[in-house]
């Protein structure tokens, strides 16, 4: 019996799931923190906030932010194709010039497939969007000149409980996003320049 009688019992697969969530591990330039889940999206739900961090972060590259929620619902809504579903979110500032890139959007979608599949997440019914967001400033604003930034949705279908290579993934997009290049664990970082290929 719960602590607290008002409180539903988690479902086997979703207490594996939170295990497998907090088992995952992040470079050591994210932080990774868990946060309060939104409760209108399914019945059992776990949210992260990452952020990199700028003490270990080239002064030359902008900084990140992510959100990632995972959803679970055992009566496997027809629309997600499975009892879990992904929501994630990343934000970026970027140097205008990249902001412009025609293939900026592309390219941020296909970081997240290839973190993906990089940690062997077997997923489906991928879906998302990539916006660029160019900014002038005016008046009072006008010392900030020309922004851009780039905000990337998307949300997934996990195979089943174990989804430390999901969360995993999405610490590797926030830092790829920061203009931090994709690295294997314990290889120092020689730069962190933003390059668009």
């Amino acid at each position: 019996m719960p602590a607290n009688a008002s409180e539903p019992v988690l479902p086997a697969a979703f207490s594996a799931a939170i295990d497998s969530l907090r088992a995952a591990e992040h470079r050591s330039e994210l932080t990774v923190t868990e946060i309060a889940a939104p409760t209108n999206l399914a019945p059992f739900s776990i949210a992260f906030a990452a952020d990199v961090l700028p003490a270990r972060h080239s002064q030359d590259a902008d900084l990140a932010t992510g959100r990632f929620v995972l959803l679970h619902d055992p009566a496997a809504p027809e629309a997600w194709g499975g009892e879990f579903r992904v929501v994630c979110y990343v934000q970026a500032p970027l140097e205008t010039d990249i902001g412009l890139d025609p293939f900026l959007a592309e390219v941020a979608w296909s970081w997240l497939t290839d973190a993906l599949d990089a940690r062997g997440a077997d997923y489906s019914a991928a879906s998302g969007t990539a916006t660029k967001i160019l900014s002038t400033g005016f008046g009072g604003l006008e010392e900030q000149g020309d922004g851009a930034q780039l905000e990337l949705r998307a949300s997934w279908t996990p195979a089943d409980h174990s989804v430390a290579a999901h969360v995993e993934a999405w610490g590797e997009l926030v830092c790829m996003v920061a203009g931090l290049p994709p690295t294997p664990d314990g290889v120092a970082l020689l730069s962190a320049r933003r390059t668009i290929t």
